[in-house]
């Protein structure tokens, strides 16, 4: 069988990213341009200062990638690119890109949703099989999505307010860490003890999550002891959060693997390079003889990479796009 070569674009927040990925399972080469430093000054990432170094950085990162790799334009064999969600401005450079090149060098265009590359980012480590869960936790996602077979995707659920990784970085802001806070955050909880004792959100029996109570928890909290003068511990309140953090994923993760009656787990997005996190649905998932994977950390955050991944199988699903692909900000997984 004729190996297939695919070029991604990635641009929906902050990273703009281009790579080539063979079978869907090879990172012949990946590069990234990171903003991080830059939105660090403001606290979170601007969405026009975003696009506007998209605009400076696309064309670098894909001849860079090009030439990483040793490869030419003759040698791909389709384009995949982030179409949603995302930032619209952020997307839009990457999909007015992706669509150039497919018109120029008569390439297939293959449209990704972001949350299905972080998906299969997994693919990337090791060749998943079905049936699974896919935990996707990021800065703007949460959610349980059951795949009864290969890129088919069923949400089970999803948060109904702030997704995990906007809790954490608000928690930061509020103790005064800096962003990105989630990094910042985990490390703190290795050393700190459950002293708070925070409420566990949204502790129900369906599938879907709630974070805005236990950040509004830990801001009330730290607004009492300002009130009082009684100086909060920060690395024991970043622990207090966490534990409660994974104490609601572990248990909604579980009952879904448990109703599905599934054994493989998959966890995705950035919040999964969270060491918690992983630790708790690993002890959790050996417990009951499931089988845990995550992507690399460096899969983990926005990459194109995974956009590759996912592209390969769009691809062989016959997935196109056409001239009139445009950027979505918000559309669904199904």
């Amino acid at each position: 069988m004729k190996d297939v070569y695919i070029l991604a674009i990635e641009s929906s927040c902050d990273e703009t990213s281009c790579a080539i990925v063979k079978n869907g399972s090879v990172d012949i080469a990946t590069v990234i341009a990171t903003q991080i430093d830059i939105h660090t000054n403001f606290g979170g990432v601007v969405p026009e200062i975003a696009s506007r170094q998209h605009l400076k950085n696309i064309t670098m990162v894909i001849e860079d990638c090009l030439n990483k790799a040793h490869m030419t334009m003759d040698e791909i064999d389709a384009i995949a690119v982030t179409y949603g969600p995302g930032l619209i401005g952020s997307l839009l450079v990457g999909v007015e890109a992706a669509k150039t090149l497919s018109l120029i060098y008569n390439k297939p265009l293959v449209p990704v949703h972001h949350i299905k590359g972080h998906i299969y980012a997994n693919n990337l480590n090791k060749t998943m099989e079905y049936p699974l869960i896919a935990l996707v936790v990021s800065g703007g996602h949460t959610e349980l999505v059951y795949m009864k077979d290969e890129y088919e995707f069923e949400k089970l659920g999803e948060t109904l307010d702030d997704a995990v990784g906007e809790s954490y970085d608000k928690v930061a802001r509020v103790i005064g860490v800096g962003y990105p806070g989630g990094p910042v955050i985990d490390k703190m909880a290795k050393t700190g003890t459950h002293e708070y004792n925070l409420p566990i959100p949204l502790n129900d029996d369906s599938y879907n999550f709630s974070f805005s109570g236990l950040k509004s928890a830990v801001i009330n909290l730290s607004h009492n002891y300002e009130q009082r003068g009684i100086e909060l511990n920060k690395e024991n309140l970043a622990k207090s959060f966490q534990d409660v953090v994974v104490e609601t994923i572990c248990k909604k993760t579980l009952k879904a693997l448990l109703d599905k009656d599934v054994k493989r787990l998959i966890i995705a997005g950035g919040v999964a390079a969270n060491s918690g996190i992983r630790e708790g649905l690993k002890k959790v998932c050996e417990e009951h003889g499931i089988d845990c994977s995550y992507p690399d950390l460096k899969y983990c955050t926005d990459n194109a990479t995974m956009i590759g991944a996912a592209g390969y199988f769009a691809y062989k699903k016959g997935l196109r796009a056409d001239s009139t692909l445009n950027a979505k900000s918000s559309v669904s997984l199904t």
